[in-house]
């Protein structure tokens, strides 16, 4: 489920980002412990033989070996590679959240635009909004993992009502060797069109109308199955992590306290807990599983989309927008509002701050000014009427 704390964050104030610090669920805590435990544990295993079980001709050979290491480490440029590659994934997995299937405009315009208040009319409506509904499911299906153990056939599909037995060997009929979520996309364009010639759909500019916005959803539903198809290529993927892992491999050896006594540069201190090399660790290692947990968003990661919750919802809102909510009007009353020509909704006491004087531009505060002298002066040479202009006009 999608962690969201927007409104822990609504208002800046003194240190407020410290509480998500302490959440654990979507948290990168629990997305790098088991190998923040693991670099930890090879690190101590190297440094004890190191320190107890290397003879002396065996320690200078490893202390150069780790001064090696370390000297040449910093040519790998992971910040470089790792923030493009992140950069590129966040980027990725905005577009594919902006571009989900919401069937909100097609059902405002299928409740208006399709008459009938009689049954095969409410059928009209009802059918084409599964249509829409079928199709996104269909694309969530091929996508993402979480949908896919919901409706794992084509029988569960049927069994939840997306689609009809009648429709379903419709659909197995059609021998194709291509994913077949295009298919709803069809029977809708032939319904609608049929509806027009009965009549139910009363302008050609509303079929049109409807035709348009259902390629509009069409785009995102083809849009997220491109991603699925197309994805970042493989072997940027790999070099990034060969990077990071390579990166800090050579960390383990090259980061190890050696013995002050040798005089060796930059190893003064012996303080046997690597503390810089460890936050670096969960650092960079974090920054990679942000690319990994994003990367594909149709998962079942903490922060991954909500995909069955957006089938739910949309099917439940849409049929109820086109059958239920159709030619449904409150009855007319005149507003509170009827006879004042300055409408002013009140405040709550909690919201009293918030009513604040319009806007009217940053240089009215300069006629609110105390004139100098300069002014003084030129306003006395004036006509009187211009001066009563300025005067008006310092008070709008």
């Amino acid at each position: 489920m999608t962690v969201t704390y927007s409104s822990k964050v609504a208002n800046a104030t003194f240190f407020g980002f410290h509480r998500l610090l302490f959440k654990w669920r979507g948290s990168i805590y629990k997305l790098l412990y088991r190998e923040f435990i693991v670099f930890a544990v090879l690190y101590t295993a190297i440094s004890l033989v190191y320190r107890l079980l290397l003879t002396g001709a065996q320690k200078r050979y490893f202390e150069k070996l780790s001064i090696y290491c370390d000297r040449y480490a910093e040519q790998i440029p992971v910040t470089f590679v790792l923030g493009f590659y992140v950069t590129l994934v966040v980027n990725r997995w905005w577009n594919q959240f902006v571009n989900l299937p919401w069937p909100d405009r097609l059902m405002f315009l299928i409740s208006s635009s399709v008459h009938g208040s009689d049954q095969h009319g409410r059928l009209l409506r009802r059918t084409l909004m599964r249509y829409v509904n079928l199709t996104s499911l269909l694309i969530f299906r091929s996508v993402s993992t979480a949908v896919y153990k919901r409706f794992p056939t084509m029988d569960h599909v049927v069994e939840a009502g997306f689609m009809t037995a009648d429709e379903r060997k419709l659909f197995n009929h059609l021998k194709s060797p291509h994913l077949k979520y295009w298919v709803p996309f069809i029977w809708f364009g032939n319904l609608a069109t049929k509806a027009r010639n009965e009549g139910r759909i009363r302008d050609s500019v509303d079929l049109q109308s409807l035709m348009t916005e259902m390629n509009r959803y069409r785009s995102w539903c083809s849009l997220l199955f491109g991603y699925d198809w197309v994805g970042i290529p493989l072997v940027y993927t790999q070099v990034v992590t060969l990077a990071v892992y390579t990166f800090f491999f050579t960390c383990l050896i090259g980061r190890q306290f050696l013995d002050p006594t040798k005089g060796y540069a930059g190893h003064d201190l012996d303080l046997y807990i690597p503390i810089f090399t460890l936050l670096q660790f969960f650092f960079y290692a974090g920054w990679l599983k942000v690319a990994e947990q994003l990367i594909n968003p149709f998962g079942e990661d903490d922060d991954d989309f909500e995909t069955n919750w957006c089938i739910d919802r949309n099917l439940q809102v849409s049929l109820l927008a086109v059958d239920e909510m159709h030619m449904s009007l409150p009855k007319m009353k005149k507003d509170i509002y009827w006879d004042d020509s300055a409408a002013q909704p009140p405040y709550t006491l909690a919201a009293a701050d918030y009513c604040i004087p319009s806007f009217l531009g940053s240089t009215v505060q300069m006629g609110q000014a105390p004139p100098s002298r300069w002014q003084v002066e030129n306003d006395s040479q004036q006509p009187q009427s211009q001066l009563q202009c300025a005067k008006s006009d310092s008070g709008v």
